[in-house]
């Protein structure tokens, strides 16, 4: 006749069938001890530092499991569950001694686990976690003198891999380089910074050698000898082109100048390199100081006018607390700030709608002026073309946020031409913007009036051909109504 427990048993495993979440009910808590028992020895990390008992409670546990699955008897199961539990607690009481004995040991581990060294070094990591392993398991026979004499051994192999994690971490990208600038035979071309990228590489290197935890100093040298060796690799493929007869020397220098030309245009300059590049160098340079100078004077003025209107601020303050009320004045002047700082956010809205080749966005007193930078005609023509459609489209958005304002569409050109042609071609083209406007919005045709300039209001040197692209121009000019500024 079957025992009682274990038809009972049998019943509920076959009920498994039927019912599932039932079945769980009863592994849970048939299992409850033991995995709580898991549970606190994986927090101590028993795993790792008492590595044989908890593999015996897991090989328990898991046979346990593996009779459940199968119908087996429920006490052979409570056998294996009751040998994980004393194996899973052997193991997290012997994690004190580990713990203690290899704290060293377990520091330099964390060390190189966050340097990086279990990817960045991972042949030294698999060295010292086998050491690692063979110092736990010497803990746990009680074998100490012996993990004691592992214990430096295992140390050294981890700070190996920290040291190889972090250099791999700073020097990797430069290496990589180098070795690509060996295949292209870059030395032949540009020998001097090639050596001087290896020289950086091998100060960070020597840096990070000597203070590993020092790495602001070997970073930025590893930066250096990254940058030198792409510019070796740059200046040998611009070298290589004159040697296969793909370009010439000239070709390069002029070709080199073209940066400084596009600098010197937007500082509104003509550089000249009909005796080198000193003179042009020297005339940006003195733009920059100047703007700088300019710059920070501007700042002191912007700081001087916030304290002074913090200090009337407060002045008011008092004054309202003094006349036990608000004035009229103050009321007023309330309107007139709140009139600004709306007239400040519409412009801030209309300038975030474009980008720096669409237009640039200024202001003229109250007036918005949108300079149409990427707004092109052909030569000597007055016609749309479909390339423009879409600025145009942003130019339209940002009249509607000034509803009851009025609109001038100015038409400028460069120097070139005659005096009464250029007039004619501005009105032309202004006259052209703005019958497009009144095509595509509704808007009063006696608030949009257009005006020709011609050549008489530039904004660049006509002397250069960029500052001569920068006059041929149109400009927009909103004139907000007072209701569109509050």
């Amino acid at each position: 006749m079957m025992p009682v427990k274990q038809f009972l048993f049998g019943a509920v495993l076959c009920s498994f069938f039927v019912a599932p979440t039932f079945a769980q009910s009863v592994k849970d808590s048939l299992f409850r001890e033991a995995s709580e028992s898991l549970e606190q020895a994986r927090a101590v990390q028993a795993d790792l530092l008492s590595p044989r008992r908890f593999a015996a409670g897991m090989a328990s546990y898991n046979e346990a499991q593996e009779r459940f699955e199968s119908g087996r008897d429920l006490n052979s199961i409570k056998t294996k569950l009751s040998d994980a539990v004393a194996s899973f607690k052997q193991a997290t009481e012997g994690t004190e001694l580990a713990r203690v004995t290899m704290a060293a040991l377990l520091k330099t581990r964390g060390d190189a686990m966050q340097a990086g060294a279990t990817t960045g070094a991972a042949d030294l990591w698999q060295d010292a976690e086998e050491q690692f392993r063979s110092i736990a398991s010497d803990i746990e026979r009680g074998r100490i003198k012996s993990a004691q004499r592992k214990l430096e051994s295992g140390e050294t192999v981890y700070r190996e891999a920290e040291l190889a994690a972090i250099k791999a971490n700073y020097l990797d990208d430069t290496k990589t380089l180098l070795a690509a600038a060996s295949r292209n035979k870059v030395e032949r071309y540009a020998p001097k910074t090639l050596a001087k990228s290896k020289q950086l590489l091998a100060e960070a290197e020597k840096a990070l050698t000597e203070n590993r935890y020092d790495t602001d100093r070997p970073r930025s040298l590893a930066q250096q000898a990254n940058y030198e060796a792409n510019h070796a690799l740059y200046l040998a493929s611009q070298l290589q082109k004159v040697r296969n007869k793909q370009s010439t020397t000239e070709d390069l220098i002029l070709d080199w100048q073209k940066p400084m030309r596009r600098v010197a245009s937007a500082a509104d300059l003509v550089p000249r390199f009909d005796n080198g590049y000193e003179n042009a160098t020297q005339e940006l340079v003195e733009y920059i100081e100047s703007l700088q100078k300019s710059n920070q004077g501007l700042k002191q003025d912007l700081q001087d006018r916030d304290k002074q209107i913090s200090q009337m601020e407060i002045e008011l303050a008092e004054l309202e607390k003094m006349l036990g009320g608000v004035s009229q004045e103050r009321v007023a002047l309330s309107r007139r700030l709140e009139a600004q700082a709306i007239a400040r956010q519409n412009f801030r809205q209309v300038e975030d709608m474009f980008v720096s080749e669409e237009a640039q966005v200024l202001r003229d007193s109250d007036n918005v002026v949108m300079r149409l930078v990427g707004l092109n005609f052909d030569s000597g023509e007055s016609e749309i073309k479909s390339d423009n459609f879409v600025l145009l489209t942003k130019v339209q958005s940002a009249i509607r946020i000034f509803p009851r304002g009025e609109i001038i569409v100015e038409g400028h050109t460069d120097s070139y031409g005659g005096d009464e042609n250029n007039m004619r071609l501005s009105e032309e083209r202004a006259e052209a913007v703005r019958a497009y406007l009144l095509a595509n919005m509704n808007i009063n045709p006696a608030k949009i009036t257009s005006l020709g300039f011609g050549e008489t209001r530039p904004i660049a040197n006509n002397e250069t051909s960029e500052g001569r692209e920068k006059n041929r121009r149109i400009d927009i000019v909103i004139i907000p109504a007072r209701g569109d500024s509050g």
